[in-house]
């Protein structure tokens, strides 16, 4: 008898624990947003957009300090720093080995007016390439909290 009430007890605990489990085992594990995104080429693919819309930005090169950054570093470099930098805060593999933003733009002099047509960009190409409206919040909050170490 003794057997048969443990065991007993021990199926309802089971019963128990299963029925708490259940509703979070039946929710997807959210994944990281590098992998939402599609990973590094997707990745790669948007900010090669991304940079070439920043390159013919009359807001962004009415300012002679950009305008000047933009003749001593290489566009693909550029674009593979940005890249890397993406798909590590992302939650990918990449290891971001580039300067810090501050240190990046300490010369540029980048104002509120300049920031918010970077953004506007951002969102073109984020549009472009059908980046649902969730992941599309995300990076804007991770680039937007850039913007202190960005803008003077």
């Amino acid at each position: 008898m003794r057997r048969v009430i443990s065991q007993a007890s021990t199926e309802v605990w089971l019963i128990v624990l299963l029925a708490i489990a259940a509703p979070a085992a039946a929710q997807p594990a959210t994944k990281p947003l590098y992998e939402r995104l599609g990973g590094v080429y997707s990745i790669a693919t948007v900010v090669d957009d991304f940079i070439e819309r920043l390159l013919v930005n009359d807001v962004l090169n009415a300012n002679p300090a950009i305008k000047e950054a933009r003749t001593r570093v290489a566009k693909a470099g550029l674009k593979f720093q940005v890249t890397t930098l993406v798909c590590e805060v992302t939650g990918g593999p990449c290891k971001y080995t580039g300067r810090t933003m501050k240190d990046s733009h300490a010369t540029l002099n980048i104002n509120e007016a300049q920031w918010e047509a970077m953004v506007a960009d951002f969102r073109k190409t984020l549009d472009k390439f059908k980046v649902p409206s969730r992941e599309q919040e995300e990076l804007v909050t991770i680039v937007g909290s850039t913007k202190k170490d960005i803008v003077r």
